[in-house]
């Protein structure tokens, strides 16, 4: 209660405070990550000495903020749980996790844990570090999630890229930012909804977890987590979905 009524009364829990936490909940972000986000962001102000004081708080914060997103995002994390759970069983076996993007993108991750080699000169023995045969079982499980995310953003922004060219607009991005001429915006807000909506249209976890099942015929994999009933469509109009 001390560190809730501490924060109340300086006022600290805003935006800027728990932004990068929410945003890289996505990406399967740790309580131990975003106790360090949040006690970055109270440093940067300035406005508390104590080291104690700002761990003690940042704690609390990165606590209430993942509980609180728990609840929101309840889907999108059972959702992150069984991509995690397909990773670790496929990694378990000694193998890396590979994909391919609803363009047709393979995509394998390279995470193999470390081993040293040494080589005897006329001068010096050096060792070397080298990846061995044996894959990393926790980074391939905590990795693939975000990564799977990135891979279904980059074909977002290519399905958007290859519709505004078709449409004679100039279009350049980074990740999740797009740009054209300021007179057509309008047009790039619409073709990237449109490309949003045929993209997450096509049964996408379904399609992942059939082609995990054809590369690991032997594997018992979890379930799909139970499909929302949200309605696609109405991303086309919202104007806040991407702005």
């Amino acid at each position: 209660m001390l560190i809730r009524s501490y924060f109340v009364c300086l006022m600290k829990v805003d935006r800027k405070l728990v932004k990068q936490t929410v945003m890289t909940s996505v990406y399967g972000v740790t309580y131990v990550g975003a106790r360090d986000q949040i006690k970055k962001r109270l440093k940067e102000r300035n406005l508390v000495a104590d080291d104690a004081e700002i761990f003690s708080a940042s704690c609390y914060a990165a606590k209430t903020t993942l509980t609180a997103l728990g609840q929101m995002f309840e889907s999108a994390r059972k959702i992150m749980s069984w991509l995690g759970d397909c990773a670790k069983t496929i990694a378990s076996q000694n193998h890396p996790v590979r994909w391919t993007t609803p363009l047709g993108l393979p995509v394998v991750q390279p995470y193999r844990a470390l081993g040293t080699r040494q080589i005897r000169t006329s001068l010096q023995l050096l060792t070397l570090q080298q990846e061995t045969e044996k894959v990393m079982v926790k980074r391939q499980k905590t990795a693939f999630p975000p990564n799977f995310v990135h891979s279904l953003d980059g074909s977002h922004m290519m399905l958007t890229a290859l519709a505004c060219k078709k449409a004679g607009l100039a279009f350049a991005g980074v990740h999740d930012s797009y740009w054209t001429h300021a007179c057509d915006v309008d047009q790039l807000n619409r073709i990237l909804r449109e490309k949003f909506v045929e993209l997450y249209e096509t049964p996408i976890l379904e399609n992942l977890l059939e082609s995990f099942e054809k590369s690991f015929p032997g594997l018992c994999f979890p379930p799909l987590p139970e499909r929302g009933d949200f309605n696609l469509n109405e991303v086309l109009d919202s104007p806040y979905f991407f702005n």
